[in-house]
């Protein structure tokens, strides 16, 4: 494999699988404003949170994590302001104590933080700015969650990305596409890569096993496993959706994302390791499905951005399906039908805001998922010119990017203003 393609494919891992402490837009929330307080120098006065709609969509329902079961942005923001670590990123709240959850309700309570929808934006949009007397601080993230676009002070900017490239975050995702992420995962030193999977396997199985111990949520991980059984396909949908349970439920445990998403980052890895485990392959085997689980996962995503209507419980079951087929010896043509497959299945699951049900959509996407491998096992796939399948895998995945980047976005609008009572869906006649 040619070795700049090779190192930029290391590099996309390295970028993508990092580990964050609960729901990553909340996050994002807390760690523009710990920013903000960081350039201000002092305790703010007050605080103004300025949002996209994806932003809002994500957060008004999840449990903002270690606090103690409190929801909201202005949880998020003023947790952030009060307790948070910026130097840690998406595990800004890491170090919160109970002394800081109690000033946070209180700050609250007195209308210490105002929030404000801002259209028009990228989907990932979060401003923080923050007042202390004459003095302000302000922090601006878009695209991606830790993606610092702007600081000003005092009126002065002292930092303007220029170009989305131009970040040190940047890496070249438009060089993924399946062949090659199938001959990365045969050639990848696992020297390379090892770190970076174990600790995803590490993180992301004990949070699964957290949720399957204990009601987080809906408990839709231990439902699977009580009323389904224990068959090694219904393990790996109880796995991921348990994962999702705990996380949405409020488990302070941090896991190793994937696309920005902790929800997809366990989707990717959660049924695979189960799925390794039935088939006792190796670790070396294990890891190099993981490989072509998160870099399909990343490809698809690409094309869809981080947010949008489009359920990415999707993209990153079509990645675990792809690793499932993987680890059964399948070829690049075995993977792509098990990826067609499941892009045609359940390609339509809209996306509602980071919530308990997460868990039920990942269990229904890694089920399509694990059917699709089955059809593809047995030379059974969905033809092109059926709904949106293409002559190919690629071309296919496309058409699925293009719908959820494009083809949604009156979606998405519409499901956020039901989410916050701009329509009265007790008015809504039938036509």
């Amino acid at each position: 494999m040619d070795k700049q393609l090779y190192r930029n494919y290391v590099k996309i891992l390295e970028h993508e699988l990092v580990p964050a402490l609960g729901c990553t837009e909340p996050i994002a929330i807390a760690y523009a404003a710990a920013k903000a307080r960081e350039v201000l120098g002092e305790m703010p006065a007050s605080v103004e949170v300025c949002c996209s709609g994806n932003i809002i969509k994500n957060v008004k329902g999840v449990t903002v994590p270690n606090s103690n079961g409190l929801k909201g942005i202005d949880v998020a923001a003023t947790l952030g302001i009060v307790g948070g670590r910026a130097d840690r990123e998406l595990e800004v709240l890491e170090s919160v104590t109970q002394e800081d959850i109690a000033l946070t309700k209180k700050l609250v309570s007195e209308g210490f933080c105002t929030c404000t929808l801002k259209e028009g934006v990228e989907n990932l949009y979060v401003v923080a700015k923050v007042f202390a007397g004459e003095h302000s601080a302000e922090v601006t993230i878009v695209n991606r969650h830790t993606l610092i676009s702007r600081i000003v002070k005092d009126d002065e900017v002292l930092f303007q990305l220029a170009t989305h490239a131009e970040s040190p975050e940047y890496v070249d995702k438009s060089l993924l596409n399946v062949k090659d992420i199938l001959q990365f995962a045969d050639e990848v030193a696992i020297g390379d890569v090892r770190e970076l999977l174990d600790r995803q396997i590490d993180m992301n199985t004990a949070i699964s096993d957290e949720g399957l111990a204990h009601p987080y949520g809906a408990q839709v991980g231990r439902t699977l496993l009580k009323e389904y059984g224990t068959d090694v396909k219904i393990r790996a949908r109880a796995r991921a959706a348990a994962g999702s349970d705990a996380r949405m439920g409020g488990c302070s445990m941090p896991v190793v994302i994937n696309s920005g998403s902790g929800n997809q980052g366990m989707t990717v890895s959660l049924p695979v390791i189960e799925f390794a485990k039935e088939l006792g392959v190796s670790k070396d085997k294990l890891y190099r499905a993981l490989v072509v689980s998160n870099l399909v996962a990343i490809h698809q995503k690409k094309y869809i951005g981080s947010l949008s209507a489009y359920c990415g419980a999707v993209s990153a079951a079509c990645g675990a399906g792809a690793a499932i087929t993987y680890l059964y010896g399948g070829d690049y043509e075995d993977i792509s039908l098990t990826i067609v497959n499941t892009i045609a299945n359940v390609g339509g699951i809209v996306c509602d805001g980071a919530k308990s049900s997460c868990a039920a959509k990942i269990a229904s996407s890694v089920d399509a998922a694990i059917l699709a491998h089955y059809m593809g096992k047995n030379h059974r796939c969905f033809q092109p010119g059926e709904g949106i399948v293409q002559e190919d895998v690629e071309r296919t995945i496309r058409s699925m990017g293009y719908i959820g980047r494009v083809g949604m976005k009156d979606t998405d609008t519409e499901i956020l203003n039901i989410m916050i009572d701009r329509v009265d869906v007790d008015q809504v006649t039938e036509q």
